[in-house]
């Protein structure tokens, strides 16, 4: 993998912005800390590419959204609603798969940096000082992410994990497994977070495994570790991961909901259609798409930016099949 502006900073033991300076206005740096970066720069490999910047005053009319798994249908919505809000400010969206990786995601806004107004990063897999080097040198959008100091956009997910957990005790659960997704997802953290805490005043005890692969192949193995719990009630990280442990469950000849309940996250097309239909938390994606482009369009045409700003969006508990009354035993 070709080395980024990240990997030398690291390596010259220095913010990103500073890297940025040393190579764009090194006037703007210690002579002594820009010798170590560019040497530090040659040893890694690292190529600066200054082509292709816009003129002060210039814009692209180019923003990117950068999506975590371009293959996950949670994405759908939010394209959607991105695209009509960057086509009603004559902007065009650049649409950009990071494959789970952070280095991939790293590489591919290194290269877009040039060309680009800014970016919308989506449930992005990089690290809080890695997002805060990049606001520094880029007006950033983060979905599914919230960073103190950055503009965010996120569902409610403390109130969406009240609405599962009052849905299971209302139904005589006593306990849950939840079904962990990539370590490196923090809305995947801050569900756990929000069951694991609100399940007690619920009289819930709750289960963790994993993690998972966010996707339809692995809850096979999700569900296996699940039953392994003997709980009543599985949440799954999201709905891809959700369906595949339904699949499971029935391959084994157990019931849903008869035997066990199982919820996700997403409200995904599928989420109809999948025997029995499944009960998930949902979103409005297509508003949230709108509204990230909306306040990136907001930074980069001077109006007052709103800093430290995390929008909260409301959720909806979409009540289906796949959840039921506990057995009782």
């Amino acid at each position: 993998m070709e080395p980024t502006i990240f990997d030398v900073a690291r390596a010259a033991g220095v913010a990103g912005s500073t890297v940025s300076r040393a190579f764009n206005k090194p006037g703007r740096v210690n002579e002594a800390t820009r010798q170590r970066i560019v040497a530090a720069a040659a040893q890694l490999g690292y190529q600066h590419r200054p082509q292709n910047r816009a003129l002060p005053g210039q814009r692209h009319r180019t923003i990117a959204m950068v999506l975590s798994d371009i293959t996950n249908p949670h994405f759908f919505e939010l394209i959607r609603g991105a695209e009509q809000r960057a086509k009603a400010s004559d902007v065009t969206l650049v649409i950009v798969n990071a494959e789970e990786s952070r280095r991939i995601e790293e590489n591919q806004v290194r290269d877009l940096a040039s060309g680009v107004d800014g970016f919308v990063l989506a449930s992005s897999r990089l690290d809080d000082e890695a997002l805060r080097d990049l606001a520094k040198l880029h007006r950033i959008v983060l979905f599914n992410r919230e960073l103190p100091g950055l503009i965010s956009v996120t569902f409610d997910t403390v109130a969406g994990c009240q609405q599962i957990l009052e849905h299971l005790a209302s139904l005589g659960h006593e306990s849950f497994t939840y079904c962990a997704g990539p370590p490196s997802s923090w809305v995947g953290a801050a569900r756990w977070a929000a069951l694991s805490v609100g399940a007690e005043a619920h009289g819930l005890t709750a289960h963790r495994i994993g993690p998972y692969n966010p996707n339809v192949a692995n809850g096979g193995a999700a569900a296996d570790g699940a039953l392994r719990t003997g709980v009543t009630a599985v949440v799954a990280h999201n709905d891809l991961l959700a369906i595949g442990i339904i699949r499971r469950l029935a391959q084994r000849g157990v019931r849903v909901p008869a035997d066990i309940s199982v919820i996700g996250f997403d409200d995904i097309f599928a989420a109809d259609f999948v025997h029995p239909s499944l009960t998930t938390l949902a979103g409005p994606g297509s508003h949230a798409g709108r509204l990230a482009v909306e306040l990136l369009i907001e930074q980069f045409a001077a109006r007052s930016p709103r800093e430290n700003e995390a929008i909260r969006l409301p959720t909806e508990l979409v009540l289906r099949e796949s959840s039921g009354p506990a057995q009782q035993v």
